[in-house]
């Protein structure tokens, strides 16, 4: 079973920090390199950057997977564009596979039918084929492609993906 568990106190900043530094360095080396995780790790994963985007509106949950802290997740309402920005959705390497981002994905197309919202959607970078493959398994199409500087000489070549909430297009997990 998966819970979101909202981030709320200072611990569990740091607590979703630690699992930034864990899960990036693990993954995105090979994708991004070293010197631009490190960089977007300290200007968008540390505690204060964290927090500084908890006190602007985002919203972090802890990924608990049947007793056990599984990644995080981070969202953003955008009402007034009727969308729901998943801007993060980490898991920890030793527990993918076992449905849990499914399982996050659809909780959170809940939580923006809650507020009736009709569109979510997120970006990906180009190379992270496992990710991609992953969305357009829950119904997510590339729809953009994004190219951003994110400082320092770095960017970002991602993929704006969307899910239409009128044609979700997957099952829920077994129980």
């Amino acid at each position: 079973m998966v819970e979101l568990n909202p981030v709320t106190a200072a611990v569990q900043v740091e607590q979703v920090s630690q699992l930034a530094m864990h899960i990036w360095n693990e993954h995105y080396p090979r994708i991004i390199g070293q010197a631009q995780v490190d960089y977007m790790l300290e200007t968008l994963q540390s505690p204060r950057a964290i927090q500084a985007q908890i006190d602007v509106g985002y919203r972090y949950y802890l990924i608990d997977h049947d007793g056990a802290l599984a990644g995080y997740a981070g969202l953003l309402l955008e009402p007034e564009q009727h969308a729901l920005y998943l801007g993060k959705i980490y898991v920890d390497s030793g527990l993918r596979g076992k449905g849990i981002g499914r399982d996050v994905v659809q909780q959170v197309i809940a939580m923006a039918r809650q507020h009736e919202l009709n569109l979510i959607w997120l970006t990906v970078n180009k190379n992270n084929t496992g990710a991609i493959a992953a969305y357009e398994g829950m119904g997510f199409r590339k729809v953009q492609s994004v190219v951003m500087d994110v400082g320092e000489g770095f960017v970002m070549d991602d993929y704006r993906m969307e899910l239409q909430l009128g044609k979700v297009l997957f099952r829920p997990s077994p129980a």
